[in-house]
């Protein structure tokens, strides 16, 4: 009897597994309601739950809070030694980009911000946050953290666009050396509520420090990506 309901999460996982390799669960489609899926498989939905818990973890699927479980779509490659943005680094892959502006202030810097951005205590920086798609699904969720010395303005400009070709357009800035930290994260609340998933959802929190053509650090940026959204793919010249 214990060994059961293990074996149904494997018979339910293999199932599932089959369908989107042969194409019937296609990529972005959306899986029937847990409650027929249990009838489906005459399985409680406890054993449902842990076998969808599983091919979330594997790339598989993905669940959006109050809409359901879809089929994953293809994961992007993120390569950070490429200089590029957002909607070049999508478009670029056949893909579709969207943002959507959560908020834009002057707020006073967090401590963790002057250190990166080596400002002094009690120091103003513009919080940019934003919420990103991939084909209509929310992938990342960001926010812009900007020295207000180097931007002046910014936040009357429509914020939904890129910022390295607005910073170009308006203040003649453009990106010099980068430096990038990577590290496996759950997301916290802001997070989660913006990718409309649970608070502690797996993620990768992608850190970058940028100077500017003259050497200067201007802004920051502090990526969480869905776990199953990207790839990071780097090829390292001779």
């Amino acid at each position: 009897m214990r060994d059961e309901a293990p074996r149904a999460v494997t018979a339910i996982c293999r199932a599932l597994e089959e369908q989107i390799e042969h194409g019937l669960l296609a990529a972005g489609s959306k899986l029937p309601a847990e409650r027929k899926l249990s009838e489906v498989f005459d399985t409680t939905r406890i054993t449902l739950r842990e076998a969808l818990g599983q091919l979330e973890a594997q790339g598989l699927i993905y669940r959006e809070e109050r809409r359901g479980w879809f089929v994953s779509l293809p994961r992007l490659a993120y390569n950070p030694l490429v200089r590029s943005h957002f909607d070049a680094m999508v478009g670029e892959q056949g893909r579709t980009p969207s943002t959507e502006v959560i908020a834009a202030r002057l707020m006073p810097a967090p401590a963790v911000i002057c250190d990166l951005l080596e400002l002094p205590a009690l120091s103003s920086v513009i919080q940019i946050r934003r919420a990103r798609r991939v084909d209509g699904r929310l992938v990342l969720y960001v926010e812009h953290y900007l020295n207000p010395a180097y931007f002046p303005g910014i936040l009357d400009f429509d914020l939904t666009l890129s910022l390295t070709e607005l910073y170009a357009r308006q203040y003649d800035i453009h990106y010099g050396r980068v430096r990038f930290d990577m590290v496996p994260t759950a997301l916290h609340l802001e997070a989660a509520a913006a990718l409309k998933v649970s608070v502690g959802s797996p993620a990768l929190r992608i850190t970058r420090v940028n100077r500017d053509q003259h050497g200067r650090l201007i802004d920051c940026d502090i990526e969480c990506w869905r776990h199953d959204a990207i790839h990071v793919s780097v090829e390292v010249p001779e």
